[in-house]
């Protein structure tokens, strides 16, 4: 039997290998430009346009990304850089920088490499800077060299597309020597420092102690003094309440008009209370002398009436 090879059509097949490699090419020439990124296209080797963000086609095989920026703020740290101050002391000093490319243009054909630029334009006016600078001055002047270096990097970037945003100093190392030098400088002037709060502690502490001793004295006497205040009051009052007593006496033996006898029987009872006293020495009255003698004879006779007659 004759063997009959199937026939195909190859027009069809043709036509679809052609459609997806035209996807094919198109879906790989659609650019998606994200936020804060930047593309650089070149069209036949020259410039041609800047993408932002949004969907882009590149037209194949004529135009090419030449370069992919980022526009947010970088930092970049250099390693520590030998600098001589006007003193000549060599120290190593590493600085960190802020900046942030403002033209993707300028920066993909201002300069070759703008991180080695940067660098090494960073080195030099550090060097510039430092030079005109003693050792103390470029330990206390940081913020002033900061300032400095970024408006003269800011101003020499600004041909490549970037903004000089800050400049810090990170670590200023001078040699050893100098080093325990200022050490030893800081441990005394710590000692300083403390033996100045000591003594202004214990100053304070015995003012602290005159000040409770002052004021102890001071209640003590005030206590001291009310104490006799209150003493002399009491005193004045008993002697003022006696006297009213006595004068209330008085007042009402008048009112109640007394005879002689009761007058000489009240002396005789003031004479008795004086004679109990501590006195070593009393002067009697006439009346009281008399009254005396009266009792005396009443006495006398009251014994001579008592007796019985003898026989």
């Amino acid at each position: 039997m004759p063997f009959f090879l199937p026939r195909f059509e190859i027009g069809p097949i043709l036509v679809v290998i052609l459609v997806i490699l035209v996807i094919l090419v198109l879906a790989a020439n659609l650019k998606v430009v994200q936020q804060s990124r930047a593309y650089v296209i070149e069209r036949l080797g020259a410039f041609h346009a800047v993408w932002g963000v949004g969907i882009h086609f590149k037209i194949p095989f004529i135009e090419r990304v030449a370069k992919n920026v980022s526009l947010k703020e970088q930092v970049v740290d250099f390693a520590p850089q030998p600098v001589i101050t006007k003193d000549n002391v060599t120290m190593q000093i590493d600085t960190v920088l802020y900046f942030q490319i403002t033209d993707p243009k300028l920066y993909a054909y201002g300069v070759e490499n703008p991180m080695t630029a940067i660098e090494n334009l960073t080195a030099t006016t550090l060097r510039n800077i430092i030079g005109d600078l003693e050792l103390d001055q470029s330990l206390t002047s940081r913020d002033h060299i900061n300032t400095k270096m970024r408006a003269i990097l800011d101003e020499a970037t600004d041909p490549w597309g970037i903004k000089v945003n800050r400049v810090e100093l990170k670590n200023i190392m001078p040699p050893r020597d100098i080093q325990d030098s200022m050490e030893k400088q800081m441990r005394a002037e710590r000692e300083r420092r403390e033996a100045i709060l000591q003594a202004e502690g214990q100053k304070q502490s015995q003012i602290l102690v005159a000040e409770g001793e002052k004021q102890s004295l001071i209640l003590r006497a005030d206590a001291a003094k009310q104490a006799a205040i209150m003493k002399a009051e009491g005193e004045a009052q008993a002697i003022l309440k006696v006297q009213q007593a006595t004068a209330e006496a008085l007042k009402l033996l008048n009112e109640a008009d007394p005879s002689d006898a009761v007058l000489k029987i009240k002396a005789l009872e003031a004479f008795q209370a004086a004679a109990n006293g501590q006195a070593t020495k009393l002067i009697i009255p006439s009346e009281i002398q008399a009254l005396a003698g009266l009792c005396a004879s009443a006495n006398a006779a009251f014994q001579t009436g008592g007796e019985k007659p003898k026989a």
